[in-house]
């Protein structure tokens, strides 16, 4: 019987396979040997990764996110990586608007007044009208887009490469003081490593707020940290860099910060979404090999 390995033991299997959710330093050599399929548990970190290259006979590394630069290190040639695109698009996508919604709405001010009995009404900010930056236009951007749409805001995607109503990343900086907020959804490579630096942080507009739920290396941490101390700009960051921000960093203490803790794709929202993307695809490669959201590298 050929394994698949994956955190829910009552996953669907297809014809001939067996889903097994044993702890991975319990599993035997014999059924080591037998996991075809390897699906590491989500947010599982380096631990769950690294043992990609303990499965002899591997054949598919399915993971149960977008990102994938993480995993690319652990696969040997001959083995197939897929990443779960679509799978968080609805809860990442909220958590973009939120963060987005709690900074123009003044929502961390409120907070403040609650713990001194402070009523202040004066007139607050709105996401109507304003021009938002969408640097990733993926699946999770689009949807973000599709949910911001209906606030009445102007979106404008950028990535990799210039398209019909998509203008090129290499476009960002000399567009990017026209965006009231800039939006950050794409995957980390070497190429969108440090993608935002001071030169970019510089030319933003004045009041106007970057949000990261992407990856924390995109933005160079140290030049973010010194544009945020000048008080020109704010930002919203589900990732940072390093990751888990330490305690003592400036970061959390910032009042032009708003900080969650890389939780854009974990809600309740995800694991349905999952188990449904997960059998689907299981299903598709038992029938003729065939999978979705294959990584070439």
């Amino acid at each position: 019987m050929k394994l698949i390995h994956c955190q829910w033991h009552d996953l669907k299997a297809p014809s001939g396979y067996q889903v097994i959710s044993t702890e991975l330093d319990q599993l035997t050599q014999s059924e080591r040997e037998s996991v075809e399929i390897y699906i590491p548990k989500y947010m599982g970190g380096a631990k769950a990764l690294s043992e990609i290259a303990n499965f002899p006979n591997l054949k598919v590394v399915q993971l149960l996110m977008a990102g994938y630069e993480d995993a690319l290190p652990h696969v040997r040639k001959g083995v197939r990586l897929c990443n779960a695109r679509g799978v968080h698009d609805q809860s990442t996508a909220e958590l973009g608007v939120a963060l987005l919604a709690s900074y123009f709405l003044g929502i961390k001010g409120y907070i403040k007044n609650m713990d001194i009995g402070k009523w202040d009404g004066s007139r607050r900010n709105s996401l109507y009208g304003k021009r938002v930056a969408i640097i990733g236009a993926g699946s999770v951007g689009t949807r973000l887009k599709e949910i911001l749409d209906a606030f009445k805001v102007e979106s404008t995607f950028f990535a990799r490469s210039a398209r019909n109503g998509v203008y090129a990343i290499s476009e960002l900086s000399s567009k990017i003081s026209e965006f009231d907020a800039v939006v950050l959804i794409l995957p980390l490579t070497n190429e969108s490593r440090h993608l935002i630096t001071a030169k970019e942080l510089a030319k933003m507009k004045l009041g106007a707020l970057l949000v990261n739920l992407a990856r924390g290396a995109i933005v160079k941490t140290d030049d973010l940290v010194e544009a945020l101390r000048n008080g020109n700009i704010a930002a919203a960051l589900d990732v940072t860099d390093p990751e888990p921000l330490p305690s003592d960093h400036e970061l959390w203490r910032m009042p032009n910060v708003i900080i969650s803790p890389h939780v854009g794709g974990n809600s309740n929202a995800f694991e349905p979404q999952a188990r449904e993307f997960l059998e689907a695809q299981l299903a598709r490669y038992a029938t003729n090999g065939e999978l979705i959201n294959e990584i070439e590298f």
